[in-house]
């Protein structure tokens, strides 16, 4: 019975690895940086689909039930001690400033393990843990080698087996609240402004209508809020408010004397 279950066991890593291997954007025998880079490139605009994941807390939910609001995808492995951790870490940084600038349920971050089968529920929460990560929303899923596969190829992830583990290329992606992939962040040590920028244009920059109140406070934190990098984090530039009010009396001052200098002309 022993030498069956160990037998099913291997067959089942096998199958996932051969899955994991059609998920693959590009075949090759080691990481092509500018075949990477196409791909990665080329799921820009690409509408995602619904891929049903499981959290650290064991919960399964979707990609698509993440909708209405901008999310943050990375993927990682968790016996990646360098890079995916490196990774990991300035992401955490980065989200943190971000949601003291746009607010706290402005957009999702969902961390996947992309290491099927070890990248496990367990190993995905510890990985979270050893990291620090505590901030709220934030999951760290895993999944099965089906859903993995369709996941990486329509983000445009590409990754290889390696001695070391993997080869793969480091990205973050920014999905709009349609379920489309707006922009990807690349590097383990991304300037936090890469990542704050793009969304805050789609946090505030859905609504821009001037004529609403809404629209009007957009506007204003979208071209008031800037990035100190003095301090790293972000601000209210009150300035521009002032030089905004200035040009408009200004224009208001200049109309004031054209109107009047046509009425002396009458």
């Amino acid at each position: 019975m022993r030498g069956a279950h160990t037998a099913g066991r291997r067959w089942r890593a096998g199958l996932a690895a051969v899955l994991l291997m059609l998920a693959l954007p590009a075949v090759a025998e080691r990481l092509d940086d500018r075949e990477a880079l196409r791909v990665s490139q080329a799921a820009i605009g690409r509408t995602l689909g619904s891929y049903t994941l499981t959290d650290s807390n064991g919960e399964r939910f979707t990609l698509e039930q993440l909708r209405g609001r901008p999310a943050v995808l990375s993927l990682v492995y968790t016996s990646c001690y360098y890079v995916c951790s490196g990774l990991t870490l300035r992401l955490r940084d980065a989200v943190k400033i971000a949601r003291d600038t746009l607010g706290e349920d402005s957009f999702s971050v969902v961390t996947v393990g992309f290491d099927t089968p070890n990248d496990t529920t367990e190993r995905m929460r510890a990985f979270a843990r050893e990291r620090n990560v505590q901030v709220p929303g934030w999951r760290f899923a895993s999944a099965d080698a089906e859903t993995m596969a369709r996941l990486v190829r329509d983000v445009g992830f590409t990754y290889f087996p390696s001695p070391k583990g993997f080869d793969h290329v480091t990205q973050t992606t920014i999905i709009g609240a349609d379920g489309s992939v707006v922009l990807q962040v690349y590097g383990a040590e991304f300037a936090t402004p890469q990542l704050v920028e793009p969304l805050k244009k789609l946090v505030w920059g859905v609504n821009l209508d001037r004529t609403t109140l809404d629209g009007l406070v957009n506007t204003v934190k979208l071209f008031c809020t800037i990035y100190d990098p003095a301090s790293g984090r972000y601000r209210f530039d009150y300035s521009l408010i002032v030089e905004i009010v200035a040009g408009a009396l200004a224009l208001g001052i200049a109309a004031a004397g054209i109107l009047a200098a046509l009425r002396n002309v009458r």
